[in-house]
């Protein structure tokens, strides 16, 4: 039963996501259920999230159509030769958790580079725990898997990594201007634009299976989104809203280019690059660590990925997870 609701919903939303009217009972006889039913599943995706209004005698329709994430259109769309696995859902609770769930089950069914992406999140999360939602057809939420054979020790500065793929990524999307803010999430225009969650499952001193969560603004508009903090999109800095599909596989190769570096190399190599990305060089920071405050200037950071401050009492380092940052 719950396989066929899913496959109900996802039914639903793809004649939905041409912006058009379709009339519950047109709706009703494509997906073979009554008009009651149909308007039980609507309502459930408007709770995750869809834009959905009701005119009567038209029936329903989207505040804006999108384009729906297919594996079949981000493949044609990557560049680099990887076997791995592209998949879509179109609806998961998390695209982290799910891939959690596949590692714990079965984590030799995984290869370095699968990625699980969903329409609709209902419960995904960021940084600290705190809830990732986002406006169907709005945004992009995916998982990439990568295992670390040498354990935890060999993903210091993956974070950060991450957030330079992602930057690589949006450059050949024609937005050649984001920065980076440290540990972990993608600036534009001084607003938040994208947020990377690692997690990892595995033993101390066995491999690190690392499942790494990235949720991008494509279209969010202000008026209609509080995140709780200052925010942008894709589409208020192009003038348009790209295909998500297009964005996603340009991602997508760029974190197949630069992993396979990070997992011989670590994170020296990329220092440089994420330097010039760094949305407060040079300046004033605060830090806060528990119930303690740290202020200094912003000089960088090292090749275990760790924030270099210089206050008071010199050059100091500062671990993704400890703290939180913001500009003076």
């Amino acid at each position: 039963m719950k396989h066929a609701s899913k496959l109900i919903r996802q039914h639903i939303l793809s004649l939905l996501s041409d912006g058009q009217f379709h009339s519950g009972e047109a709706i009703a006889a494509e997906v073979g259920l009554s008009r009651t039913a149909v308007a039980g599943h609507i309502n459930q995706l408007t709770k995750w999230g869809l834009d959905v209004f009701k005119v009567k005698g038209k029936g329903y329709r989207l505040e804006r159509p999108f384009e729906l994430l297919t594996a079949d259109r981000i493949k044609k769309q990557l560049t680099k030769n990887n076997t791995a696995v592209i998949q879509v859902e179109s609806v998961l609770a998390s695209t982290n958790t799910e891939l959690k769930k596949r590692i714990s089950v079965a984590p030799h069914n995984l290869a370095d580079g699968d990625v699980l992406l969903a329409e609709i999140q209902t419960a995904g999360k960021g940084r600290h725990g705190r809830p990732w939602l986002a406006p169907v057809g709005g945004s992009l939420t995916f998982s990439l898997y990568w295992s670390f054979p040498d354990g935890y020790q060999s993903m210091a500065g993956l974070s950060l990594l991450v957030g330079l793929a992602v930057c690589n990524g949006l450059k050949k999307c024609g937005v050649p201007d984001t920065q980076l803010k440290w540990p972990n999430d993608v600036y534009l225009q001084n607003k938040k634009l994208a947020g990377i969650l690692i997690e990892v499952e595995g033993q101390i001193g066995a491999t690190a299976h690392c499942v790494i969560g990235i949720g991008l603004n494509v279209c969010m508009p202000d008026a209609q989104f509080d995140v709780g903090q200052p925010h942008t999109d894709l589409t208020t800095y192009l003038g348009y809203t790209p295909d998500r599909n297009s964005v996603a596989a340009a991602i997508i190769d760029a974190l197949w280019e630069l992993l396979p570096i990070f997992s011989q190399q670590g994170f020296q190599p990329f220092i440089n690059q994420w330097e010039l990305l760094d949305l407060y060089a040079d300046k004033t920071v605060v830090l806060r660590m528990g119930d303690k405050r740290f202020s200094g200037i912003d000089r960088g950071v090292d090749a275990s990925g760790a924030l270099l401050v210089e206050t008071q009492d010199g050059l100091t380092r500062f671990h993704g997870g400890e703290v939180t940052l913001r500009g003076n």
